[in-house]
């Protein structure tokens, strides 16, 4: 059984990495009334048979447009400015000011539109610099947060913060969910801008190409991350937003506790040992140097799945052939350009 019908109509605001798996998903799954945006040059290709919409999200005379033409019920509002140690420290102003207009945006034109449900997609960086492990929603604010990602992670604690008010004030179903790190096809190898998993695939395989002796990687090494493909990403968010009405409405309703959920496996590795994972699976057989001068970041971060699993979902694919098969993806695309 599924709260969305398979003729529902859906919106995607936003088809980079994550955006694209739940479109494949939804396409997987037999939904046939979907539109999503984009902000690139054109739209994606393996998705003819769905309307695409050029859109500036920051821009609300945008929003609005977009909103009046798709009318939806049903939204999921993956679209963020994201990136890096490295980005997020470049840029702070960049990060808090365009995903707090984004979501601002997005959020009121669904309340304007009367949409049934909207699941807004967050980040595990939420979560205090020095939480206890593995991480509960209930610790969301009660902590400082890691420097390096603050201005990021403030502006979707107040994406989550305004789906609260929205849902105590006017009755809304609007639920956030809390991935942890994702990867996948469709992600970013800048090495200035991406995270650490598609940044050492990129310098892995650049070191193969070139026959270098090394590879410098950020850090000490030793800090944990838990890596999601998106593609079980996807499956998740759909599944959370087609939770019957008797289950859904309880996060949404709640007065005295923010609606949010955790999306992980439940697993972590440390940032070397998935070095050499990536390592030996593109093939680069020179030494990897730590630069302890460049910061590590929080040192763990593993998310309490254990709500969603109670729900009846657990992640799928992986992380050794997950990690295979963008690996596929990224040198098909390193060949075609």
């Amino acid at each position: 059984m599924t709260y969305m019908g398979k003729d529902a109509k859906i919106l995607v605001v936003g088809a980079g990495m994550v955006g694209s798996a739940i479109l494949r998903r939804l396409e997987k799954d037999g939904y046939d009334n979907v539109s999503y945006t984009f902000n690139s040059k054109k739209p994606i290709e393996e998705f003819n048979n769905y309307r695409s919409l050029q859109v500036d999200l920051k821009d609300p005379v945008q929003v609005e447009k977009l909103f009046n033409e798709v009318k939806p019920e049903f939204v999921f509002l993956s679209a963020a400015k994201v990136g890096g140690i490295y980005a997020n420290s470049t840029y702070p102003a960049e990060f808090i000011s365009t995903n707090l207009d984004i979501q601002q945006n997005v959020i009121k034109l669904a309340f304007k539109y009367n949409v049934d449900r909207l699941l807004f997609l967050g980040s595990s960086c939420i979560y205090p610099k020095e939480c206890p492990q593995p991480i509960k929603e209930e610790y969301l604010l009660t902590g400082p947060l890691e420097l390096t990602n603050r201005p990021y992670a403030i502006a979707k604690i107040a994406g989550i913060e305004m789906c609260w008010a929205y849902n105590r004030q006017f009755g809304t179903k609007y639920l956030s969910v809390m991935p942890t790190n994702l990867y996948g096809p469709n992600d970013n190898y800048d090495l200035n801008n991406s995270h650490v998993l598609p940044a050492l695939i990129r310098k892995f395989h650049e070191a193969k190409e070139n026959n270098l002796a090394s590879v410098s990687c950020w850090g000490s090494g030793r800090p944990r991350r838990e890596f999601l493909h998106a593609d079980d990403m996807a499956s998740a968010c759909i599944f959370v937003l087609n939770l019957p009405p008797s289950i859904y409405n309880g996060y949404v309703e709640a007065v005295d506790s923010p609606p949010l959920i955790n999306i992980g496996c439940g697993e972590d590795v440390s940032i070397k040992d998935l070095a050499d994972k990536i390592r030996k699976i593109v093939g680069f057989k020179g030494e990897i140097l730590w630069d302890s001068t460049k910061p590590d970041g929080t040192m763990k971060k593993l998310l309490d799945v254990g709500v969603l699993k109670a729900l009846g979902w657990e992640a799928e694919i992986a992380l050794i052939e997950g990690v295979k098969e963008i690996y596929t993806h990224y040198t098909a695309k390193f060949m075609a350009e």
